[in-house]
């Protein structure tokens, strides 16, 4: 599949490849700045070697949360974003720091907390409910913390269940300003709820008395995005060989890499990428 870009955006691609001086064997990799659940989950251990045999190109991950991922790739130290909170990817596009953005695949969030649940979170009718449950059982809440798709969409699910948590930080709210498996190890610890991607939550090993209270609710999808940084914000971007790739993700047999992968035996990741041209 051919990347789709915007009619100008892509004028301005082909007329730098045309002046890019052929890649040595040395040179053919990238940089994909991206999440620590595409990490953590093993997705791109499982698929990036298939990507590798079929086009020679190695892709380096630099697996952060979303707001550290997109901090690389305004730098310029990525050449492509792969990460999962979608008002932060467009105001990224629209910032001019990448050309256009394309939906990859999905899964969704889970709330997860001791099997004990004394906030009564698994008979909520929503996660909004499940958060209003928590603040008032005064129940160990662990945050992420650090600017992380999910740390983003945590606070969202505050803001929508009406609770400033900034008034009980340090008391039952609690922020790990770690990645996601390092937050479930001080859930553990602490016998706490947290806000967790499935896929984490499926390869995490450390369970504890930890148990999966709830899901379901539409508003814990979590879809993933794909951009290519601009090479006219930074002319070393490796353009052809990050097309290349976002090609790759977009097309017919990445998006059944990412559909395949299983992690214990589930379905892990669900490819949704659209084809039709169009940006998001």
């Amino acid at each position: 599949m051919v990347l789709n870009l915007a009619p100008k955006a892509f004028a301005l691609v082909a007329f730098l490849a045309l002046g890019t001086n052929p890649l040595s064997a040395a040179e053919k990799f990238i940089v994909v700045a991206s999440t620590t659940s595409t990490v953590n989950s093993g997705l791109f251990e499982n698929i990036l070697p298939k990507f590798t045999k079929d086009t020679g190109i190695e892709v380096r991950v630099v697996g952060v949360g979303t707001g550290q991922a997109i901090r690389v790739a305004e730098r310029g130290d990525a050449d492509v974003l792969f990460v999962h909170h979608k008002k932060s990817e467009l105001a990224f596009v629209a910032k001019g720091f990448g050309v256009a953005r394309f939906d990859v695949m999905y899964n969704d969030f889970v709330v997860v907390g001791p099997s004990l649940d004394a906030a009564a979170a698994a008979k909520a009718i929503s996660v909004a409910d499940v958060y209003r449950r928590i603040a008032a059982a005064k129940s160990t809440f662990l945050s992420r913390g650090d600017d992380s798709g999910t740390h983003k969409k945590s606070l969202e699910i505050w803001k929508q269940a009406a609770i400033d948590v900034k008034k009980f930080s340090g008391k039952w709210y609690r922020e790990a300003g770690s990645g996601m498996g390092a937050t479930l190890n001080i859930a553990v610890s602490m016998n706490g709820y947290t806000l967790t991607d499935r896929s984490t939550w499926q390869a995490f090993k450390n369970k504890g008395a930890l148990k999966l209270l709830f899901e379901g609710d539409p508003g814990l999808r979590n879809q993933y995005g794909i951009i290519l940084v601009n090479p006219e914000r930074h002319k070393h971007i490796k353009m052809g060989l990050a097309s290349t790739f976002i090609d790759w993700v977009l097309s017919e047999p990445g998006q059944a890499a990412i559909n395949r992968y299983r992690l214990a035996g589930r379905q892990t990741f669900f490819a949704n990428a659209r084809v039709t041209g169009k940006l998001n």
